[in-house]
């Protein structure tokens, strides 16, 4: 038997006890001794019961990837086969990346959700090229925190960043922010710093967490001012709706302007988007993350306060690293 986090009805957190052990199937599956996994929305989203791909049946061990270490000793991050908070998961052993010498395992297991909402929208939706002025509309998350590091990394000219929280602004500063804007101020003083910004330095990308309200102000700092106003082509690209699901978009705003509205998520990605992520982007983050170029806020709990961990509220900023081992 081994320690595990176990989900026993939906919509109550998993609590700390024993498991049998995982034992692998066919010559397909290895096994990876779990020792970080970090809990996400999604995770929450499945043991709640309401989501596509909750649980069929349970008990069941919650997590959909984790860090560990193969019987050979190569530290791996991969997607579990069964739940990863766990002392033990099956995984593919064709579905893992091997982690680089020196990276930290908690930051290892807080990346990758991060990196797929951050650097798929750069790099896959709107091709992010070397100079261009990116805004991340709410950058205070963690999505948007990595956002702002990896368009610097891309090589952004600029970046402006935006969001409520005021602390986590200012430390966006040190991520690479050039620029941020506070949406705790008016509606009519954050139009106008958007405004300036995009006259001095015209706006090239969006990406956008909030959707909602913000994106409305966006839309309308973007709006040309007639028949003879060329605007500058901006592409929004939006990857979340922390701040609504919906938005008022009229024809005008668009047939004035020179905008693209896309989307990044899953549905939005190919198989060879998939494939590229897989094979070079989430390798060249790791990378990034061993050498301390890439940063995250990460709050630790140990699997055994699985139970009081789940629902803890923690800043927005951080992401909750589950220790196993």
């Amino acid at each position: 038997m081994m320690k595990a986090a176990i989900l026993k009805e939906f919509g109550k957190p998993p609590i700390y006890g024993d498991y049998p052990n995982p034992s692998p199937e066919n010559s397909e599956q290895v096994l990876m001794h779990v020792k970080t996994a970090a809990i996400k929305n999604i995770d929450k989203l499945r043991a709640s019961g309401t989501h596509y791909a909750s649980y069929k049946e349970l008990p069941a061990i919650v997590g959909l990837d984790g860090v560990g270490i193969l019987e050979n000793g190569t530290k791996v991050y991969a997607q579990g086969i069964t739940g990863t908070v766990a002392e033990q998961a099956l995984i593919s052993k064709n579905k893992l990346t091997i982690l680089p010498d020196g990276i930290d395992l908690f930051l290892a297991a807080a990346l990758p959700n991060a990196v797929i909402g951050a650097t798929m929208a750069l790099h896959a939706r709107v091709n992010l090229n070397r100079g261009n002025v990116v805004l991340v509309n709410g950058a205070t998350g963690v999505t948007g925190q990595l956002a702002v590091q990896v368009a610097k990394h891309y090589g952004a000219s600029r970046i402006i960043a935006t969001g409520r929280n005021e602390e986590s602004l200012q430390k966006l500063k040190g991520f690479g922010a050039d620029t941020i804007i506070s949406l705790k101020q008016s509606e009519e003083e954050v139009l106008e710093q958007i405004k300036k910004v995009h006259k001095e330095t015209p706006i090239d990308i969006v990406v956008d967490y909030l959707w909602g309200r913000p994106v409305e102000l966006l839309l309308k700092a973007f709006k040309g001012g007639g028949i003879d106003s060329h605007t500058h082509p901006v592409k929004i690209v939006t990857v979340g709706d922390m701040a609504g699901k919906t938005i008022s978009l009229d024809s005008a705003s668009l047939r004035s302007s020179d905008i693209q509205i896309l989307g990044s998520g899953l549905g939005s990605l190919s198989a060879k988007d998939i494939q590229n992520f897989n094979n070079e982007i989430l390798p060249e983050m790791f990378q990034l993350a061993a050498k301390g170029i890439l940063k995250l806020e990460i709050h630790k709990e140990d699997l055994k306060n699985i139970e009081h961990a789940w629902n803890l509220e923690i800043s927005s900023g951080q992401r909750m690293v589950i220790s196993i081992q």
